[in-house]
């Protein structure tokens, strides 16, 4: 097994379009919940998300290049841009052939899909773009990056769910552990924020309905809790072999220890009420790891806001830690960004990797009311500054796909 550190950040989220004004925000409850802008929500119940707004891809790409790319695979260029600046990571013919990149999602370029059909329909298809197919497939995300830098390493794409983010960095780990990469460049991102998608989440009633008070909305563990807020970014993580990392003196903000990637085999849609599938997810990151429970000293919750999952990941929890469960420290980002999707388990990652780094647990915003079924301590509202060696990550996804990452102080 390989020592696997992170040494670069890139984030695109709804509250931030940098690392460091999404980590402001989540750590001082800035939430970057608001009313739809992309289109008129007006027909749905849910009318709020966490949107990226302001978001200009000719500042991360070729103008030309950006207009037939994607918006999911455009934050992941301005994710991974950001990120290999702050790993100071040049990617040249020294190196290239030992670079990798695993981008997941969990459904790509879904608008496309829409305006393609919506193109079909009005116009013909002869109107039909031609690079329609391209920019929407899910792998171009990770192609893009291969593609704008050169990279001839293994270029991976793997589609998990809302567990897609967690398992980039699984994967990761896994290719260095293989000798496979010497450096990869891992994360997710998400771009579905369309009518369709918010029609089928309202008719499925898993949407939070607090319209009038948007950044309120999303109540990860709060008794009043009333379901999850759709939201769209991108999450990059540089990770290297550590031994390459100090070779080039690269910054390192903690190690990624070990992870894995379980299924409940339950339901399309609700997770495992026994919450079976997650505990297994979390006992085979620590066994992954070579820690215990009693190690982790912050876990980044799944924390959607709904009813079930809240009760669920809280019952799992219990089942892994044991009385360490009423002592870590417990908290979900959703609370401030929304739900990413496909991206979400990356901005966990990453809430993460700086919880260690600057000793600081983000809070759970908007939990007024605790709910009696989830009695642990989930960071109400404020920030705690409090040394964090090890940090976990969870990740569960339609179809029951469970994935969590372990992380901790980099250690000489």
């Amino acid at each position: 097994m390989s020592r696997v550190v992170v040494t670069g950040i890139g984030v695109i989220s709804p509250n931030g379009l940098t690392v460091e004004e999404f980590w402001h925000n989540l750590t001082h409850g800035v939430s970057g919940v608001k009313p739809v802008s992309a289109f008129d929500p007006s027909p749905f119940a849910c009318r709020i998300a966490g949107e990226v707004r302001d978001f200009e891809p000719a500042q991360y790409m070729d103008a030309k290049a950006a207009r037939r790319t994607s918006r999911f695979a455009q934050f992941a260029v301005a994710a991974t841009k950001m990120a290999l600046a702050d790993a100071s990571l040049t990617i040249d013919d020294h190196n290239r052939d030992s670079v990798g990149v695993v981008m997941n999602t969990g459904g790509g370029g879904m608008p496309d899909v829409t305006e393609g059909e919506r193109v079909f329909l009005t116009k013909g298809p002869n109107r039909v773009s031609p690079l329609l197919i391209p920019a929407l497939i899910p792998n171009m995300a990770s192609c893009q990056v291969s593609m704008l830098w050169g990279i001839h390493g293994p270029v991976i794409t793997s589609i998990e769910a809302c567990a897609s983010g967690i398992y980039a960095y699984v994967e990761a780990k896994r290719l260095i552990d293989l000798g496979e990469a010497e450096v990869v460049i891992a994360g997710s991102s998400e771009a579905a924020l369309i009518p369709v998608v918010f029609a089928a989440l309202s008719n499925m009633r898993a949407l939070s309905t607090r319209n009038s008070e948007p950044e309120k909305a999303c109540r990860p563990f709060d008794l009043h809790r009333d379901g999850f807020v759709p939201g769209e970014g991108a999450g990059v993580m540089i990770l290297e072999r550590y031994e390459n990392a100090k070779r080039r003196g690269a910054p390192i903000y903690a190690e990624m220890l070990g992870g894995s990637l379980t299924a409940d085999a339950y339901h399309v849609t609700a997770p495992d009420p026994n919450g079976y599938g997650a505990a297994l997810a979390m006992s085979r990151a620590l066994k992954s790891a070579g820690v215990g429970p009693e190690d982790i000293d912050y876990i980044c919750a799944h924390g959607t806001g709904t009813p079930l999952n809240d009760v669920s990941e809280t019952m799992s929890i219990k089942k892994v830690f044991g009385e360490h469960a009423y002592k870590v420290p417990i908290s979900s980002p959703k609370s401030m960004v929304g739900h990413l999707m496909g991206a979400a388990g990356a901005i966990s990652s990453i809430a993460c990797v700086l919880a260690i780094h600057d000793g600081i647990i983000p809070p759970t915003i908007n939990l007024d009311t605790p709910d009696p079924e989830c009695d642990l301590d989930y960071v109400p509202n404020v920030a705690r500054h409090t040394p964090v060696r090890m940090a976990m990550a969870n990740g569960f996804g339609f179809g029951g796909q469970n994935s969590v990452a372990v992380f901790r102080a980099c250690e000489e």
